[in-house]
């Protein structure tokens, strides 16, 4: 039974894991292709670590990897955020079909600052819409 379950997360981790790739090679712009290989990988990883945790049977290496699991989950974010944020700094893109650019206006890239968002303007329609409501 050990075996199925263990074939099983690799093929959940391997299958997360081919996904992110592929998001990173066919997605149009750096963000995009960053928001691919942060979640997938993550869960692809995960799934990897968590069928060596089941094979091995072992508790020791269930402990190292479900700690690895946690770091994986607090540290990808926070390093995606840091890359895309520098990213924006410097002035990288967006893909043409990006809809909304919501630091357009808020961000002063002199002093990397961001800004209080503005009160609703109707006339910029690169602003998004809040429904307070929702």
């Amino acid at each position: 039974m050990n075996d199925i379950i263990t074939a099983l997360l690799m093929i959940f981790g391997a299958s997360f894991m081919l996904l992110a790739a592929v998001g990173v090679l066919r997605l149009p712009d750096l963000f995009i292709r960053m928001h691919a290989a942060t979640k997938s990988g993550t869960l692809g990883v995960s799934g990897m670590l968590l069928a060596l945790a089941v094979h091995f049977d072992d508790l020791g290496v269930a402990i190292r990897a479900g700690l690895a699991i946690v770091f994986l989950f607090l540290t990808a974010p926070v390093a995606a955020h840091f890359i895309g944020r520098a990213a924006y700094i410097v002035g990288v893109p967006l893909w043409e079909g990006t809809v909304v650019d919501e630091l357009r206006g808020r961000y002063d890239p002199d002093t990397a600052a961001l800004q209080s968002p503005p009160e609703a303007n109707d006339d910029d329609p690169n602003m998004p819409r809040y429904d307070p409501g929702i």
